[in-house]
C-alpha cells in the first residue's frame, strides 16, 4: 500500500470528520464526564491512524488496532448515550454505523500491510 503521508488515508479522513461530529453532538451536553470520555475516545481514533502511520512497520499494525479499539469503546458510549438522552436515537445510529464502517476499513488495512510486511 503506497501512501506519503496518513492525511491521505480515506480512513484517517473519516475518522477525524466522525471526531468533529462527535463534539458537534456533545456541544451543548452537561454531562461533562460522559461527554469527556466520548470526544477523548474519538480523537484516539485520528491520531493512533496518524501516529501509527509515522512510525511504519509492525508499529502501523499495532497502532490501527488501537485505534480499532477506541472505535469500539465510542460504539460503547454512544450506546449508553442514547439511553441516557444525550444523543438523539437518528445521531447515534449514524454515528455508530459510521463506527463499523471505520473498524472494517482499519481492519482491511492492517490487513493489507500484514501482508506486506
Amino acid at each position: 500500500m503506497a501512501y506519503r503521508s496518513f492525511e491521505e488515508l480515506e480512513v484517517w479522513k473519516r475518522a477525524s470528520q466522525l471526531a468533529v461530529q462527535v463534539y458537534e453532538a456533545l456541544r451543548e451536553s452537561r454531562d461533562f464526564a460522559l461527554r469527556d470520555q466520548m470526544q477523548r475516545a474519538a480523537v484516539s481514533i485520528p491520531s493512533n491512524i496518524a501516529e501509527g502511520a509515522e512510525r511504519g512497520g509492525k508499529d502501523f499494525v499495532r497502532f490501527l488496532r488501537v485505534a480499532r479499539g477506541s472505535a469500539a469503546e465510542l460504539r460503547t458510549q454512544c450506546y449508553i448515550a442514547g439511553q441516557v438522552g444525550l444523543l438523539t436515537t437518528d445521531r447515534m445510529n449514524r454515528i455508530v454505523g459510521e463506527l463499523k464502517e471505520i473498524s472494517k476499513m482499519l481492519t482491511g488495512l492492517a490487513r493489507s500491510l500484514n501482508t506486506e510486511t
